[in-house]
């Protein structure tokens, strides 16, 4: 009987140590061709080298990330569903939306930060603004106002600009989207001429002169655009950064969330990474604990909620 028990306990470890054994499901809360995605499968690559087990990406948009964290909360912990999402779907969804599906602080375990920095204030090329004093002397020229897109309610996007709007008290109409590719694709129609999008996903169309950025948010300047001012340097205080991570579902074990940990960061250290980071117009990336990266979800968590007060924003 000790030696059947002894056997029995020693098989735990066994099994936990093949993890991976077969693909894991990485699944991406933004639509294809978004910042979000864009990284997530950079580390897709990257991660499925290290674990010698592909990462295959299960793209869920909708309801500025609550789709995909849902799928993740509800997933079953045993290191073969993992999240890759960005920061207001998981700090801002906490205090906007009361009634979520899943307790994103009790539901989700923060695994490894991705990258820091802002999203960008753009505008077609025919709109007659090149910073945020020239949009809001623009907008009071207008007697019905103007609208402008991001990727939903409760997107970084939507609450970057209702504290601007509260600053300025401008007549901006929200138009929320699914993704960020869907207001690209309006603002080369026409539809709509002014978005907060992320920093990556645009840069061809802002490089082939389609369509011009006049701010950025967050606490420093785009690589991409060394000359374009973040907000605050606009006069226009806005000190919140966006970031992207990798979450598990509650109770996946401590030996996986520390090995994914390790090799995202290991990743993240790598030169040739960092030149990819650059590229896609976000800064050097921080390296983080998962200890570390779980106290700035909840740092971020209370200081989006003082946003969304302070801009009196609520589900619309």
């Amino acid at each position: 009987m000790l030696a059947a028990t002894s056997l029995a306990a020693g098989a735990a470890p066994a099994q936990e140590a093949a993890w991976p054994s077969h693909p894991i499901r990485l699944v991406v809360a933004s639509g294809a061709g978004s910042g979000t995605d864009i990284f997530a499968r950079v580390f897709a690559e990257q991660l499925g080298k290290a674990l010698g087990q592909p990462l295959v990406v299960d793209n869920k948009p909708g309801a500025n990330g609550i789709l995909g964290s849902a799928a993740v909360a509800k997933a079953r912990p045993d290191g073969y569903t993992l999240l890759f999402t960005y920061a207001a779907s998981i700090v801002i969804n906490a205090t906007l939306q009361p009634a979520l599906p899943y307790d994103a602080q009790k539901d989700l375990v923060p695994v490894a930060q991705v990258g820091s920095g802002g999203n960008l204030l753009v505008v077609s090329p025919d709109l007659p603004v090149h910073d945020i004093r020239e949009l809001a002397a623009y907008v009071r020229a207008q007697p019905q106002g103007l609208d402008y897109a991001s990727w939903g309610i409760g997107s970084g996007g939507h609450l970057t600009m209702e504290s601007l709007k509260a600053q300025t008290g401008l007549k901006l109409r929200h138009v929320p989207y699914k993704t960020v590719s869907q207001i690209l694709t309006d603002m080369q129609g026409g539809i709509v001429k002014l978005a907060f999008v992320d920093a990556s996903s645009p840069l061809p169309l802002i490089r082939a002169g389609k369509l011009r950025p006049i701010a950025v948010s967050g606490t420093r300047r785009a690589p991409a655009f060394p000359a374009l001012a973040t907000m605050t340097e606009q006069g226009y205080p806005f000190q919140a950064d966006s970031w992207y991570g990798l979450f598990v579902p509650a109770g996946t074990p401590p030996a996986i969330v520390q090995r994914l940990n390790a090799e995202m960061n290991r990743a993240l250290a790598a030169p040739a990474l960092r030149e990819r980071f650059t590229a896609y117009n976000m800064g050097t990336p921080p390296i983080k604990s998962v200890q570390q990266f779980a106290d700035t979800v909840r740092a971020d968590t209370r200081m989006w909620g003082d946003v969304i007060r302070a801009a009196g924003v609520t589900p619309e």
